[in-house]
């Protein structure tokens, strides 16, 4: 093992989108979990999650889907205030790092996830960040991983992929990654700590 990848949202952070669709749903007196899947697949038909409609866009297609109320920016202020680093995720990652192991996100995020960073200052703690948003591809295509590990220089079966989507998990791991589904923070802490320290490599 050579490097490791890890989702933002759901691995990294708390899931915020899931939890600020249910808070939206809620105020609008609708099921939490037919909205959330409803926002899932509109964020996928938009092209927003690739970078080829706008926040204005999507939530505009969300109104008109849905009936929800809310300006933009009322909107997504449910869902990034949601997104909170997990500290033991982050110290794993400086770990792996001083173990000399490349780190990487690799989300299927949109332009929020700089937003984020803006607010909480991440991505310096990672070598790489591969948003499907920049990307123009998500993790639904699994040629993203073969897209993600020819960037870094590295075969699939060099690196290790930590999501809490199965769906993303199978797809990586059908592509020669190591791939693990992370249900909680704890999950894959252990397993990244018993990684052996590597020699010294660069990108």
């Amino acid at each position: 093992m050579k490097g490791v990848l890890f989702d933002y949202g759901g691995v990294l952070a708390e899931e915020g989108f899931r939890e600020g669709l249910y808070a939206i749903a809620r105020k609008n007196g609708l099921d939490p979990e037919w909205l959330f899947l409803r926002a899932s697949g509109a964020i996928y038909e938009t092209g927003y999650i690739t970078g080829r409609a706008t926040e204005a866009d999507y939530w505009e297609t969300m109104r008109r889907e849905t009936g929800i109320c809310g300006t933009d920016e009322e909107l997504t202020g449910e869902i990034l205030p949601r997104f909170i680093l997990r500290p033991v995720m982050i110290d794993a990652v400086r770990q792996l790092r001083r173990k000399r192991y490349i780190v990487a996100i690799a989300s299927d995020q949109v332009d929020w996830l700089e937003r984020l960073d803006e607010r909480d200052h991440f991505y310096g703690e990672f070598d790489r960040v591969f948003n499907s948003y920049r990307l123009g591809k998500g993790k639904r295509d699994a040629t993203f991983f073969d897209d993600v590990a020819d960037a870094l220089m590295l075969a699939p079966g060099e690196l290790l992929f930590l999501d809490d989507n199965a769906e993303h998990v199978e797809r990586a791991a059908s592509k020669g990654l190591h791939a693990m589904v992370v249900r909680k923070a704890g999950d894959a802490t252990e397993e990244l700590m018993n990684l052996p320290e590597r020699p010294g490599i660069s990108l």
